[in-house]
């Protein structure tokens, strides 16, 4: 049987005893069919000498595909907690956390769960290429594995921004599902092993003004869940040419303007209905879509279930 690796353990090259773990924060969010997302930081002991680490596990049984799924896992140290939760202090807030009487070291260990079921939208069938991704996708590759990641700086800043978002309720899940699916492309990537990319095909993305203005334009896209935006539009927002938008974005997140905004959109309408309760029309209509029709449409293409089977899972 495949036994699963414990991040922490590797990061601090040793067993860590329960008796030496004080937990700190938790928090735990599953929506069905798609994503298990976790954070558990810990209060970091000062003789503890951590190393930063990620991990792919690749967890296959065949002869049972609810039981597949792919998980990312990551264990940070050298963070600063607020014991202040709710509200940081003065000090904080000022980003002058050394003269912080409530702030002590943590680490954290984030967790990311994606089911097959989740994963094989983002599968082509006809694509030749990186066929090592497409069998791990679709759950093809016929044994369990667990793959220990460099943190680029990319992910890093991916993890941070998850750590430390402070968006709430709806805003917080859109952006949440966003930076998951991007720890999902650099760890693909990295499991490739596919150099950080520094050189671009599009000329124009090694002007980091340019790079900001396409990073710029995925936020506004999330901003804007319920208002649909044309290209135009957003390229008018962050002030480049509509072509460059859409190469750049592209390359920069590995999918299309419309495709990444349509997955966010149907994501959020999982979240919606199942997590909220609301009704198939008042999504729908949140969402902007001008009949429920198209709204049960794009929904079955992207989940595989028609927004009223959601409710009986």
């Amino acid at each position: 049987m495949f036994q699963q690796p414990d991040i922490l353990a590797l990061s601090y090259k040793r067993p860590i005893m329960l008796g030496e773990l004080r937990l700190l924060q938790q928090k735990e969010q599953q929506i069905p069919g798609s994503v298990l997302y976790s954070i558990k930081r810990y209060e970091k002991h000062t003789q503890w000498s951590m190393e930063d680490m990620g991990m792919l596990l690749y967890h296959y049984k065949k002869d049972d595909q609810k039981e597949n799924y792919l998980e990312l896992r990551f264990c940070v140290a050298g963070n600063i907690y607020c014991k202040q939760k709710e509200i940081e202090c003065d000090s904080c807030k000022f980003s002058a956390s050394k003269n912080c009487a409530e702030r002590i070291n943590s680490v954290d260990v984030l967790s990311v769960r994606f089911s097959q079921v989740h994963l094989s939208q983002f599968v082509k069938p006809k694509r030749l290429s990186s066929q090592v991704t497409d069998d791990i996708l679709n759950f093809t590759h016929a044994s369990s594995f667990s793959k220990i990641l460099p943190l680029c700086g990319r992910t890093r800043m991916v993890l941070e921004g998850l750590l430390n978002n402070r968006y709430q309720d709806s805003m917080e899940n859109i952006y949440v599902n966003a930076q998951m699916q991007m720890l999902l492309l650099y760890s693909l990537e990295c499991m490739l092993g596919e150099k950080e990319t520094e050189g671009f095909q599009c000329k124009f993305l090694a002007n980091e003004a340019d790079r900001e203005k396409i990073s710029k334009a995925r936020e506004v896209l999330l901003q804007h869940i319920g208002e649909p935006l044309t290209i135009k539009e957003l390229s008018r927002k962050v002030a480049i040419n509509e072509c460059y938008l859409k190469k750049g974005f592209k390359e920069m997140f590995g999918t299309t303007i419309f495709d990444f905004y349509q997955s966010q959109r149907m994501e959020h309408a999982r979240y919606l209905l199942y997590e909220k309760g609301l009704s198939v029309t008042d999504v729908s209509m949140m969402l902007g879509y001008s009949s429920i029709s198209h709204f049960s449409t794009a929904f079955k293409k992207h989940t595989g279930l028609k927004p009223c089977e959601l409710l009986f899972h």
